[in-house]
């Protein structure tokens, strides 16, 4: 039974590597980095290491280790301090703290959507969020990406509590929700809108609050997610909204019930990382030039497409070659020193890979014109 098993399992992998999509781990190092999502630099930040070092001395009578889920002993002060931290600078009533971005998502929509619910979602949302509507009872529909027309139009098939789940900005395009316009659909319909801000957080409003604060629309939104991994140089995430949505979470949502809370150096990490969070104006602005320095110089080149203008993610389209020419281009970009990565499908739809590059406050003007060289020797 094992080898048969063994033989289909294989089959499926030999498929895909004949398609030229087959993921496969690697390790690089000494590199140039364009590829992480570490914006601001915080997981790089000695400034935060030696704080979360001092920090951690506060909080050694804690175990290193929740010991258990939070509902049974897996619960103690620093979690709620944290929590009240987050809920404060995102501007919501609560927060409860998952262990991922990933847990969160499925955590909140596998939960919070009821059988007689419907929930609207952008096609281009990430699979943590698909994957927890699938586990939902709720009817859920896609809209096109940003086509607030598109959604509109949708809602005629609506029932019951209405959700509309977007990002805040799009983890593969780059690209931003048109939230105030969807804030306004969702008023006129009554619906409760929940905004991913996992690739906004650090990035947008002045404190870095995310994208829905930026825009003065926390009251507007049902719900946010807030993700670590990214611009805060941490682990874990956190759903802000109001007191009843925490307590609700608390009791349905399974993904927070059955998992072991965060360990302690995780949570001191993060109210570190919300202490220095503040003060990282400058690091905003410079991500945000060099990202904009980088797009105009890669829209000059012949056979290159570089979108979003306002972004510091960046999608590149060669013209020519398809998925073989983008794996041959980010190889021979890897080799002369930048860590750039092709985006395939299925993460992307076919006819859509690209070259995702990530412009971050540590790189510099010399860096941009090094890879846009590279890039055009490459292609």
């Amino acid at each position: 039974m094992s080898s048969i098993l063994e033989e289909n399992l294989q089959q499926k992998l030999t498929e895909r590597a004949a398609k030229g999509n087959l993921r496969q781990l690697k390790v690089t190092s000494g590199l140039v980095d364009f590829c992480s999502n570490d914006y601001l630099g915080l997981a790089r930040s000695e400034k935060l290491r030696a704080l979360i070092r001092e920090e951690e001395e506060k909080y050694k009578h804690l175990p290193l280790g929740a010991t258990g889920s939070r509902l049974l002993s897996g619960n103690h002060p620093l979690f709620e301090e944290l929590e009240t931290i987050i809920a404060t600078y995102h501007h919501g009533e609560a927060a409860l703290l998952f262990n991922s971005g990933y847990t969160a998502n499925v955590g909140l929509l596998s939960a919070l959507p009821q059988r007689s619910d419907t929930v609207f979602y952008d096609e281009a949302s990430h699979a943590s969020m698909k994957d927890g509507l699938r586990l939902s009872f709720a009817k859920s529909y896609s809209f096109r990406h940003n086509d607030v027309a598109d959604l509109r139009q949708k809602l005629k098939l609506a029932a019951g509590q209405v959700y509309v789940v977007v990002e805040a900005v799009y983890s593969m395009d780059g690209d931003q929700a048109p939230l105030q316009e969807l804030a306004q659909l969702c008023r006129e319909q009554n619906a409760a809108l929940i905004v991913d801000e996992a690739h906004a957080v650090g990035l947008y409003g002045e404190k870095g609050e995310g994208l829905t604060v930026a825009l003065g629309l926390e009251k507007e939104v049902f719900a946010q997610v807030i993700t670590y991994g990214k611009a805060m140089g941490n682990h874990g995430a956190a759903v802000v909204g109001a007191k009843v949505l925490r307590e609700f979470l608390i009791n349905y949502s399974r993904a927070f019930i059955y998992t072991t809370g965060l360990p302690t150096h995780a949570l001191v990490a993060l109210k570190c990382a919300y202490t220095l969070l503040p003060d990282m104006t400058q690091e905003r602005r410079q991500v945000k030039r060099l990202a904009q320095q980088l797009y105009g110089q890669l829209n000059q080149l012949p056979g290159i497409r570089c979108a979003p203008q306002e972004s510091v993610i960046l999608s590149v389209f060669v013209e020519e070659g398809g998925t073989a020419k983008l794996k041959t281009l980010a190889s021979f970009l890897q080799q002369q020193g930048f860590d750039v990565r092709p985006v395939l499908s299925p993460t992307v739809p076919t006819g859509q890979e690209r070259l995702r590059v990530i412009v971050h406050a540590f790189n510099t003007s010399e860096q941009i014109d090094g890879l846009v060289k590279a890039i055009a020797k490459g292609t």
